[in-house]
C-alpha cells in the first residue's frame, strides 16, 4: 500500500498521512460505536497486548509510520513500548499526551474512566512515565487542552513544554469540545524564545463536524502540523450507526463507496484528507478488518461533486458534541 506523505509542519517529518492511534487498543472500554464486538479474545491485558502488536505489524507493514499514544489510554504506551522492543524499526514517529490519568481500573464500567489535570506536577509525572518511549517519542501534546482548565495561561507550564521543546521535542496539543476553535487560536499566539511554542495541532474534524477548516488553514500556513482524529466521529460514520437521523448520510456514503468499490469509512477518511492543510489522518480501528477498510482511502480521490454531498451533513458544533457526550463506553 502505497500512503501519500506530507510534512507535519514546516520543519517537521515527512510521513505517510494515514496514521494509527491506540484510543481504543489500550484499554477493554472506549466510546466507539460496536466496541464491545471487536474483542473475541477477551479483555485480559496479555490478550489485548498481543491484540494492539498485531495491529501495528499490519499498520506497519501497509505503510503506516505515525502512531498515537496517550498517559490515559490504559496500557496504550506499555503496548506502544514493548512492539518498538521487539521490532526495533528506524522509521517510526510516536506521539504521545498528557494531562489524564487513566482510573478505569481495566473495566469497562466504571465512574469515571480518566481524570483531567493539566498542572505542572502532573506534566512532570507523566513526562517521567511517557519518556520510556524515546527514541521514537517525538511528539508530546496535551491532552485535551481547553481554555478552561487554564493550561495555556500557566506560565509555568509553558516554561516546561518549551524546556522539552529545547531537548528536541515537538510540542503540541491535542482539542475536543465546542470551543476547539477558540483554544488553537489561543495556542497559536504562544511563543517561546522568540518561535511558536506549538508545532503539531491534533483536532477533530469530519463529514459531521468541519468547523475547523479556516483556522487549521491558518494553522498550517504558519507553520504548525495538523492531526486529525475521530474522522469516522467514533463510528457514527461507519456502517456501525443504525440512527435514523443517519439514514440519509449513510444513504449517501454508501452509494459514493460504491463507486469507489470501497467501505463508507473509507470514503469518510477519503473526505478529510483532501483537505489541504491535513497533514496526518489517525484510524482508530481495533480489528484488522477495520483497519483494512480504513486504507483504503489512501487510493481514492473524491469528485468535487462527491465532496459537496457530503459537506451537506455537517451538523451544528454545538449539536455534533451534544451527540458524541451521549456515546456510552462500552
Amino acid at each position: 500500500m502505497i500512503i501519500p506523505t506530507a510534512s507535519l509542519g514546516h520543519d517537521g517529518p515527512q510521513l505517510p498521512r494515514l496514521g494509527l492511534g491506540l484510543a481504543a487498543l489500550g484499554r477493554p472500554g472506549y466510546i466507539n460505536l460496536g466496541h464491545e464486538n471487536d474483542f473475541a479474545e477477551g479483555y485480559v491485558i496479555e490478550a489485548m497486548e498481543r491484540r494492539t502488536h498485531r495491529m501495528l505489524d499490519m499498520a506497519y507493514a501497509s505503510g503506516m509510520r505515525y502512531f498515537d499514544v496517550a498517559r490515559s489510554y490504559g496500557r496504550a504506551e506499555q503496548f506502544m513500548q514493548s512492539w518498538l522492543e521487539v521490532n526495533q524499526p528506524d522509521d517510526v514517529y510516536v506521539g504521545s499526551k498528557w494531562g489524564y490519568t487513566y482510573t478505569a481500573d481495566w473495566q469497562v464500567e466504571a465512574e469515571r474512566h480518566e481524570v483531567k489535570e493539566h498542572s505542572l506536577t502532573k506534566l512532570n509525572q507523566q513526562w517521567a512515565e511517557s519518556k520510556v518511549l524515546l527514541p521514537y517519542l517525538k511528539l508530546y501534546q496535551i491532552h485535551s487542552a481547553t481554555l478552561e482548565s487554564g493550561v495555556l495561561d500557566n506560565e509555568a507550564v509553558l516554561e516546561r513544554l518549551g524546556e522539552l521543546k529545547a531537548s528536541g521535542l515537538k510540542i503540541g496539543l491535542s482539542l475536543s469540545g465546542v470551543h476547539q476553535y477558540d483554544t488553537l487560536a489561543r495556542a497559536m499566539l504562544i511563543r517561546w524564545e522568540g518561535a511558536y511554542l506549538f508545532d503539531v495541532v491534533q483536532v477533530t474534524y469530519n463529514i459531521l463536524e468541519p468547523s475547523m477548516g479556516n483556522i487549521l488553514q491558518q494553522a498550517v500556513d504558519s507553520g504548525m502540523g495538523v492531526i486529525v482524529k475521530e474522522a469516522l466521529a467514533n463510528g457514527r460514520l461507519t456502517m456501525r450507526n443504525h440512527d435514523p437521523a443517519f439514514a440519509k448520510t449513510k444513504e449517501t456514503l454508501t452509494q459514493i463507496a460504491r463507486a469507489h468499490q470501497c467501505g463508507m469509512d473509507a470514503v469518510a477518511l477519503a473526505f478529510v484528507l483532501a483537505q489541504p492543510w491535513a497533514n496526518m489522518v489517525l484510524s482508530g480501528a481495533a480489528v484488522e478488518t477495520h483497519l483494512e477498510a480504513n486504507l483504503a482511502a489512501a487510493r481514492i480521490v473524491l469528485t468535487g461533486d462527491e465532496m459537496e454531498q457530503l459537506a451537506q451533513f455537517a451538523l451544528t458544533t454545538e449539536q455534533y458534541w451534544q451527540d458524541r457526550s451521549r456515546l456510552a463506553w462500552n
